[in-house]
């Protein structure tokens, strides 16, 4: 079933635009960004700068893998193992190169599901965590908590399968919640490691496949994903003069530029837009459902001072409160019942008394 749609936007109601959502002192947007949904926040405020059709929901891709490091950063010490089996071997690639029966530890994994995206990698994680099924609750659980309600994983790895969603809200909600674990934030600006050798022999290089890093000053690290559903998704910060900036972009396109091109023209842009006007904001956390609660009712009187005030009978308010309008009726059959009863009790006793009249006089003649 499609996800609920919150009465109000999460973030503050200019958030629920499907365009353009723009400060009104905003430059001109650059060209070529082909993403239907992309978003510009400010990681330290939580302030939204600009953003295009914000909680649109999209397939999220490998982005998604950003919330399953996040709850193998909250749940596993980076010290624990993990032993592969041919279920994570025979996983939809792209695939770092487990070998079966072969032992990891947990920041291994966690730096090569980050940095190369393996598929491989965050099934194994994902039995870690107690099986895909008990991965994917945890996934669910921690979106929702933060109050990421676009979101809803099937996969632990993006790949696409029905009902998965998110939005570039969410995405950049859940970036800004994983950067402050330091696991994380680690393993997202690390550009090479030394990673086992499928081959059980010596180890091969895991390289970094976001290509900020190293190419646009200030680069804290990101995320890229593809599938066929999802096109090219990306979410990405960068910090400039102690301003540090999350993008995220969902169903983008490699042409005219890549989309790499495209976040770093859209990180310049929020750079430049000005601090004291933003469109929305990255909640803390869910918005908490108000309880409904019971006004207090005043003890009715009618009494002047000096006067005693007229109660009604306790014992009918309790009997109504009981029964109410489904049991008057049902009380009324009853006591209809008992009146009948008793009828049919006098009436055998005259019977049997008029029996016991007539069997006296037959003895006496």
């Amino acid at each position: 079933m499609p996800l609920e749609v919150p009465e109000n936007p999460i973030g503050g109601e200019r958030l629920g635009e499907c365009g353009l959502v723009l400060p009104s002192n905003a430059q001109k947007l650059p060209d070529s960004i082909t993403a239907q949904s992309w978003l510009i926040a400010d990681m330290g405020s939580g302030a939204v700068l600009a953003a295009y059709d914000p909680h649109g929901r999209q397939r999220p891709a490998s982005v998604i893998k950003v919330l399953l490091a996040m709850v193998v950063a909250k749940e596993l010490a980076a010290d624990a193992t993990v032993t592969a089996n041919a279920d994570d071997i025979a996983q939809e690639c792209t695939c770092v190169g487990l070998r079966n029966g072969a032992e990891y530890t947990v920041e291994q994994l966690l730096q090569a599901l980050v940095m190369a995206s393996g598929n491989d990698v965050a099934h194994a994680l994902a039995r870690r965590l107690g099986g895909l099924p008990s991965a994917i609750r945890k996934m669910n659980a921690l979106a929702m908590e933060l109050g990421a309600l676009d979101t809803r994983a099937v996969t632990p790895s993006g790949l696409d399968a029905p009902g998965t969603s998110t939005s570039a809200y969410d995405v950049a909600l859940i970036f800004r919640a994983a950067m402050k674990y330091p696991d994380f934030a680690k393993a997202v600006v690390t550009q090479r490691i030394d990673f086992p050798a499928a081959s059980g022999v010596g180890t091969v290089p895991v390289i970094n496949d976001n290509k900020l890093l190293g190419t646009y000053e200030g680069a804290l690290g990101g995320k890229s994903g593809f599938t066929d559903d999802a096109q090219h998704t990306f979410v990405g910060a960068a910090e400039r003069d102690g301003r540090q900036l999350v993008v995220v972009l969902l169903r983008g396109q490699q042409q005219p530029v890549r989309l790499i091109d495209q976040a770093a023209k859209l990180l310049d842009y929020g750079f430049e837009l000005p601090t004291g006007e933003p469109v929305g904001r990255l909640v803390d956390g869910a918005p908490q459902t108000k309880k409904k609660t019971v006004e207090p009712r005043p003890t009715p009187t009618s009494a002047a001072v000096g006067e005693v005030a007229e109660s009604k009978d306790t014992r009918n308010t309790a009997m109504s409160t009981a029964f109410g309008t489904v049991g008057g009726p049902i009380t009324a059959v009853a006591g209809l019942g008992v009146v009948l009863a008793f009828l049919m009790y006098l009436r055998n006793r005259r019977a049997k008394a008029a029996r016991a009249a007539r069997a006296a006089a037959q003895q006496s003649n």
